[in-house]
This record gives C-alpha cells, structure tokens and sequence, in this order.
C-alpha cells in the first residue's frame, strides 16, 4: 500500500491524476446508469443498450489508464504505440460488452459477480495491452505478486461493484456501485504501476510512427469525455423521453397534437382506434379523422366539456368517439390535445336500453309508450294526407286457462308465438304492439280502411286456425279482435283505443274467436255500461240498493222451507235496473265485491229476526271466491248478526270451479266447517260437470229455470230435468227446482220428486219476511192438489 501511495505521489503528475478521477467517476457513474437502462427496457431495445454500455465503459476504463499513463514520469521521454493503443480500447469496450451480457443474462447476484469478475479481468487485459503501447529507450519489468495482487483487486472491487448494482436500489444503487467500480479501475492500475520499472536501454530507438504524450494526452480527454457525456445525455434523454411516450401510449385514450390545424404526433391507442399510422397521419388536418363542427378547433377551451363526433376510420367506416380539447404547449408553441375515447359500446348500451325501455323484453314488439308514440304520429300523418287508419286490439281466447294449467314458461312460449304469427301477416308499414298480459294492438297506416284491416283480420283469425288448433295442440289459444278506423270511430288515439276495445267486447260476447268493427250503436252500449259501473260504485252510499227475498217451497208440503235474498236497483234516473244487467258491470269493475259482502250482511241479519230457523240463501260472485279472507268475511257475518251457520246457504255457479279448483275446494271445507251450506246454481248450463258433484262438498242443486220454461212443450228439456232430478237422489243431495212459474210445471217437477220449488207461481221477490204476513196460498198449497201429486 505504501509503495503504491509513493508511486501516485512521486511518480505521477497530480493535475493529470484528477482528470483521470474525473473522467472514471463520469464514465462509471455513466456505465452503472446505462447498466440500469438495460434493465429497464425491453428485450427488442437490450442488446442496443448493452452496446451503448459497453463502449462507455470501455472508454471510460481506456481513458483513465491513459491519462493515468501520461501523468506517470518516468524520468524519459515516452511514447505510444498506435496500434496496441487502438488493440487496447477495443480489448476495453470487448470485455465490457461480454460482462454485461453476463450480468444481464440471467439479471440474478451470481450473474452479476461473474460479469464484475470479466469485467475486472477485462480492466487487467486492457491495462497491460495499454502498457505494451508504450514506447521508451527503456525495458519494462513487472513485480510478479504486485502485479498478482493488482489484478486480483480490481477484479474483486469490479464483482463488488455489480453485485451493489443488482442489491441496491435508488440513489444508493449508483453511489456505492460507481465508487466500487472507480476503486476497482484505481486499485488496479496504481497497484500495478506501483510494482513496475523501467530501465534505461539506449539500444531501444522509438521510431517516428509513435503518438506523442502531450497529443495523445489531449485526444483521450476530449474523446472520452465526450463519449461519456454523449452516453449520459443519451440515457437520461431516452429514460424520460421513453417513459413520457410509454405513458401517453398506456392510455386508454387516443391523442392527437395539433398545431395550426395539422397533426403533429399521436399515441398508439389513436393508431389502434383509427387504423392510421402515424406517418400517415403527421402533417394532415385534424379533419382527416375527425367529423368536427363549423367552427373546427377554434372552439377548443379548457372549460370545454366532452362533445360526441364521429372518427373516420382507415377502412372507410365510423366510429363514435367522445372528444376532450385541451390547450398545451407542445415543442415550445402552443398547441391543442385531443383526448378521444372510444364510445361505441356506450352507444351500444344506450340504442340496448332505449329498446328495451320501448319494447316488450319478451316477444320484442313495441310495448304500450311505443305504441302511443307511433299511434299519435299516424294520427298526425293521416290527418295531413287526408288517410284512414285502422286499430286493430287483440285478446288471446283461453290463454289464462293454458297458463295457469301449463304453467308460466309454457305461457311465455305461446306470447312468442303469437307474436310470429302477428309479425307473420302484418305488412311492413303496420305496428304491432304487446300492451300486456295476452293483449295485443296492430296499427295499420297507408290502407284504404275498412278494407285493409277487414283484410288483416282475416289474415291473423286463418293463421291462428292453422298453427293454434286446439284439436292437434291443447296448449293452442284463439283470437278475439276489435277494430276502429280513423276518423270515423275517433278523432284521437284515446277514443279508438276505447272503441275499438269496445268492439272486442262486443266479438267475446259473440262467441269470441271472431273480428268485430266498432260501431255507433256499440258506443251507446258501451257508455251506459261505464255510467252504469260509475252510478253502482255510490249505490250503496246513496240507499238505491235493496234485498228482495223470494220463497223456497217444500214441493210435497207446500211449506216455507227458506228464502232466496235477491239483489235490487232502483237508480235514481233509469229506474229500476235488472241484476242481469248491473251484476256483469259489477264483476268486471270489481264493485262486486263490495256488493256481496253488503248483501250477506243485509240477508244474514234479516235471517236471525225470524221466528222460525228458516235457510237463506245468498249467491256469490266468483270474484268474490278470489278473495284470500272470504271465509273469515262470512265468520264475521255470522257472528255479528248471531245466525246459525247452518241456516246460511251459498249459491255458486261451476264458473267458480274452473279458476284453481285446489284452492278452490280448500275454502268450500272451511266454510261448511262453519256449518254453511253450499248450494250449485244454475246446473245444467254452463261448464256443468258429473266430477265436479263428486269432488266438491256440494249439498244442495238448484236446476236452472230455462230448462224449466220448456219442459211443458220440450221432450229435451223435460228429459234433462229429469235426469238432474235423478243424479240429485243418487246422491243424497236436495235439487230445487227454479223458474216454476205454471201450474203444468209443478205438477211435471214435482212428480220426479224435486224437493223444492221457487218461482213467481209459489212467490214473486218482496219484502222482508220479517215484517210481511206469508200469503196463504204459500203456507198451505191445495190439500186436493197435493193428493193429486
């Protein structure tokens, strides 16, 4: 050690030995920058850095064993030989680039100790091919182990200095690998000057090719420092500039700079929306891409909010784009950047939600808003044009039934259905529409009327028989239509909605299945039955309702067996109104139920004044089975009027009985678990059927009084009568007869043995029993008449 301070102390030029420090502290601090780039960028751009790297390092490493070389003073003039000098800056930057992919291979600790070492055994090659440069009257002569220890050092100081490089991160990283780097050069060119001499031999001549000192002094200097400096400038200028293009390219939006209405540069996402190059696009307006407004760039403002355009792709198609201006300065001017961001699947989503805020989600035809939307601008463009239009309202025949029986997803199945066969014989100007539930609308535009849509209705009602036959398919559901035309049957879309939904009531009731066109007569019907609901729903209110009750006869007795409770209305104007009439009204509205309840409540109350346990017997609406609390309703009934369950008689028709027959049968046990009678209405008509006598806890059946009426001129009749008569006997269960209103009919009745009678021949409706005296002709029938029966 002491040797080597005194070699650097006496036998150097100290003013050269701080170039030398400065320029290997440059070079090194270089190298282990360039070192970091290699590991930073990716493979394409690697081995491009390694070059860069090595040459630095070479150079770096030459240049400090040169000027060190130049500041030594030997006593006699030295000089260099070219060639071993030009053969020791190439073994320099060699060795270098050999570390470096060593180190980097792998990128692990063991790699980078094994690159230090060829690093440093590179230092020691270049360091003795520099000193067999040299030219001097004099021999030189190494001290084998310094020369040993000076190799071995550097090589030990330069694994050290990569091995810190690898470990360390940050500002440490370049600190304590460069200083181990400077000391791994140092250590080894001092260490071996230090064990070098050189004596004088006049036989030695240095020929004129040499280099001399002082020229090659300054050659090394600028060459180096101006390499080390070009590397550094170069890493540092590529790392930012690099990584301020990797960050506009991460983005996930294109961006364009423009400058005078040209485009100065773009991102790699704009390259990838827009299927332009760059070179294609640099230079060219902004408009080349961009659908701009009048006003172009000139409205651009950093308070701008995004605006919506259009991107002109490189294959001639468009895309929607969101567009963000900003002003910048771009290369020392000002100039805009535009953000655009792709917002095709935004519009996407929204064309997906408007459809589907306008469209049924399960047939995909157009829904009620849709409908009115495109009723009203027909209306609109008909009026204009002096045209008719058509609105045709569907209802599906059987489809509750289908649904209820099959199940939802079966029911689902059939709307799609229907909606083919719709689509199927529409025209491509007509609307067709799913308003909800099983109905359906069709507008029909452009057409002479009522032609076309007499035409079109024929059309749906001929495919519905063809691919819904129930005969084949008894999932299979019919068709009902209404038709208005405009402006004849209306002026609006209100009033044809309302007429034609009056002329499809008017086709159900003709035995559905059919097509009807609405006329003025089914007007007039219509709106009374409207005032009709109106005036019923304050009937009660306004005292206009009233309890009729008419007598059941012991046939054989001629006795009182109980009373029917009969609903009246006396309306104020249209005087009295028939049940037949208002009882239909009141189903449909729903008024019904208020009605029912009222009634049980009146007849139940005027049951318990009787003297006498006599039955009453009040019918009930199947609406009114529908309600979840109907059996706690007729509890309640009994207990606040006090009458005996079993003297209360409930009348249903076997309409009740074709809605869910298991919740169905469920409430007739739990009424007659209250000790109430249930009566079958109207058997005979209808859907009457032997299984349901057999599955429902029926004690009673009432034969309907149109069988009645012809028994006297019709063997049919008489027939059915009789039979009814006879499957009541079979099974124990009391048949009245209703409707007797001649003598030849109780005689014909009660011969069968019918157990009770009821009609205007026994007793019209009238007043409360309870403040009426009982006509004698009902207590007490004709001893000689009833011998005769």
């Amino acid at each position: 050690m002491f040797s080597v301070l005194a070699c650097i102390q006496h036998q150097h030029d100290w003013r050269l030995i701080v170039v030398a420090a400065v320029i290997c502290l440059i070079g090194s601090f270089t190298t282990m920058l360039l070192f970091q780039r290699v590991q930073e960028c990716d493979r394409a751009h690697r081995y491009r850095w390694m070059a860069t790297a090595a040459v630095t390092c070479g150079t770096g490493i030459w240049a400090t064993h040169f000027i060190a070389m130049l500041a030594y003073d030997s006593g006699f003039p030295i000089r260099y030989a070219p060639y071993a000098t030009a053969l020791s800056i190439i073994v320099a930057i060699a060795t270098a680039g050999v570390a470096s992919i060593v180190a980097h291979g792998r990128g692990s600790a063991a790699s980078f100790a094994g690159g230090g070492a060829v690093l440093g055994l590179g230092i020691a090659a270049m360091h003795f091919t520099g000193m067999a440069a040299i030219e001097a009257p004099a021999r030189l002569s190494y001290d084998v182990p310094v020369t040993v220890s000076a190799v071995l050092a550097g090589t030990i100081f330069a694994s050290l200095a990569l091995v810190a490089f690898h470990a360390f991160r940050g500002i440490r990283r370049f600190t304590i690998a460069t200083a181990l780097f400077v000391l791994a050069i140092c250590s080894l060119h001092f260490t071996s000057m230090s064990g070098i001499t050189l004596r004088p031999d006049p036989s030695i001549i240095v020929t004129g090719a040499s280099i001399d000192r002082s020229l090659l002094a300054g050659i090394v200097i600028a060459v180096s420092t101006a390499l080390s400096l070009a590397a550094f400038g170069a890493a540092f200028l590529d790392r930012h500039l690099t990584d301020l293009r990797g960050l506009a390219n991460a983005s996930l939006e294109g961006l364009l700079i423009v400058r005078d209405d040209r485009i100065l540069d773009i991102n790699e996402r704009l390259v990838e929306l827009s299927g332009w190059t760059s070179s294609q696009l640099t230079g060219r307006s902004p408009t080349t891409i961009l659908v701009l407004g009048p006003e172009g760039l000139n409205c651009c403002s950093d308070t701008d909010g995004p605006s919506e355009i259009t991107l002109l792709h490189a294959d001639g198609g468009e895309i929607p784009i969101e567009i963000l201006c900003r002003t910048i300065e771009y290369r020392g001017r000002e100039s805009h950047v535009l953000v655009v961001r792709d917002i095709t699947e935004r519009k996407k989503s929204e064309r997906r939600i408007e459809h589907l805020a306008h469209h049924d989600a399960l047939t995909d035809l157009p829904n009620r808003a849709l409908f009115d939307d495109r009723m009203d601008l027909a209306l609109r463009l008909a009026a204009q044009r002096d045209e008719q239009v058509a609105i045709l309202c569907l209802d599906l025949d059987r489809f509750k039934a289908a649904n209820d029986i099959f199940g939802h997803g079966e029911g689902d199945r059939i709307l799609r259905k229907v909606a083919d066969i719709l689509r199927d014989v529409t025209g491509p100007t007509d609307t067709i529409a799913r308003l909800g539930g099983d109905e359906f609308a069709i507008i029909q535009s452009g057409a002479p009327q009522p032609e076309s849509a007499g035409q079109l209705a024929d059309r749906v009602l001929a495919s519905f028989a063809e691919r819904m036959n129930m005969a084949r398919d008894p999932k299979a559901v019919g068709v009902t239509i209404g038709i208005a035309v405009f402006p004849a049957d209306g002026s609006n879309s209100d009033e044809l909605r309302t007429n034609a939904d009056t002329a499809l009531y008017r086709a159900k009731g003709a035995g559905r299945g059919t097509a009807c066109f609405f006329d003025a007569a089914m007007d007039e019907t219509a709106r009374i039955r409207r005032e009709l609901g109106h005036d019923l729903r304050r009937a009660i209110l306004r005292n206009e309702l009233s309890v009729a009750y008419q007598p059941l006869i012991a046939a054989r007795t001629g006795q009182v067996a109980g009373y029917e409770a009969l609903l009246r209305w006396i309306h104020p104007e249209r005087g009295v109104i028939g049940p037949a009439t208002f009882i239909p009204i009141a189903e449909e509205s729903g008024t019904i139920v208020d009605l029912g309840a009222w009634v049980l409540e009146q007849a139940c109350a005027e049951a318990a004044r009787w003297a006498e346990p006599l039955t009453i017997a009040v019918n009930v609406s199947p609406v009114q089975f529908q309600l979840p609390n109907f059996c706690e309703q007729v509890a309640d009934v009994l207990s606040r009027t006090k009458l005996d369950g079993t003297r209360l008689e409930l009348e249903i028709t076997e309409a009740v009985l074709m809605r869910d027959r298991e919740a169905v049968l469920v409430l007739l046990h739990r009424l007659r678990a209250l000790g109430v009678r249930i009566v079958m209405d109207d058997f005979g008509t209808g859907y009457s059927s032997l299984s349901n006598l057999q599955s429902f806890p029926f004690d009673k059946i009432k034969i309907d009084g149109s069988f009645t009426a012809a028994i006297e001129h019709d063997e049919a009749a008489r027939s059915i009568v009789r039979a009814i008569i006879g499957l009541g006997h079979s099974l124990n269960l009391p048949v009245v007869t209703e409707g007797v209103e001649t003598e030849a009919q109780r005689l014909i009745v009660t011969e069968q043995n019918c157990s009770q009678l009821q009609g205007f021949l026994l007793g019209k409706p009238g007043a409360e029993p309870s403040s009426a005296v009982l006509p004698a002709e009902i207590v007490q029938l004709d001893s000689a008449r009833l011998n005769r029966a």
